[in-house]
């Protein structure tokens, strides 16, 4: 039996937060990345930098709010693999919310950069460590083409559940169900 449970305003909150913010710092990594050295890129990667740091936080937040309230049923009937897909995928994006901004900060901090929130350091500049740089550069860059395909198949499966299935799944992440 499906649950009609509506979602808390603080779930929808954190997961259009989290969401939208993590569009805005992949896109803009995306783009910045083949910007030509010199001050432009260097502003652009402390806002991408920032940004990250503040997924993290928010994401951690999410998290723990996800452990706490527990994940949602699905608004509809489906079959079993649908149900297992839909579970990945949101595992992958949760994960992700998480591992791209300890990469991108592992990057920095092996690389004996200080990693800073808009100018307030959370932390120094150290020695390099190369392999906690090499570590984090791995884990940041090897996962965006993987990351742009399961954000499809997210937006794909709400695409389906509106528009298809009719069961109200974008409303209900829209605080309207």
């Amino acid at each position: 039996m499906l649950s009609k449970k509506p979602l808390t305003w603080q779930t929808i909150t954190l997961h259009w937060i989290t969401g939208l913010a993590f569009i805005g710092v992949f896109a803009l990594g995306l783009y910045m990345v083949d910007l030509p050295r010199g001050p432009e890129k260097g502003e652009w990667y402390g806002l991408h930098k920032s940004v990250g740091a503040l997924i993290l936080i928010i994401a951690s937040i999410r998290l723990i709010w996800r452990l706490k309230e527990g994940a949602l049923p699905p608004a509809s009937e489906m079959p079993v693999w649908q149900d297992k897909a839909a579970k990945a995928v949101h595992g992958i994006l949760l994960l992700a919310t998480l591992a791209m901004p300890i990469s991108g900060i592992a990057m920095s901090a092996g690389g004996g950069r200080a990693v800073d929130i808009f100018g307030w350091v959370i932390i120094a500049k150290g020695p390099e460590t190369p392999w906690l740089k090499e570590l984090g550069s791995t884990v940041h860059h090897s996962a965006v083409e993987i990351l742009i395909f399961v954000f499809a198949l997210h937006v794909a499966g709400a695409i389906k559940h509106q528009i298809i299935d009719k069961d109200g799944t974008i409303s209900r992440m829209l605080g309207r169900s």
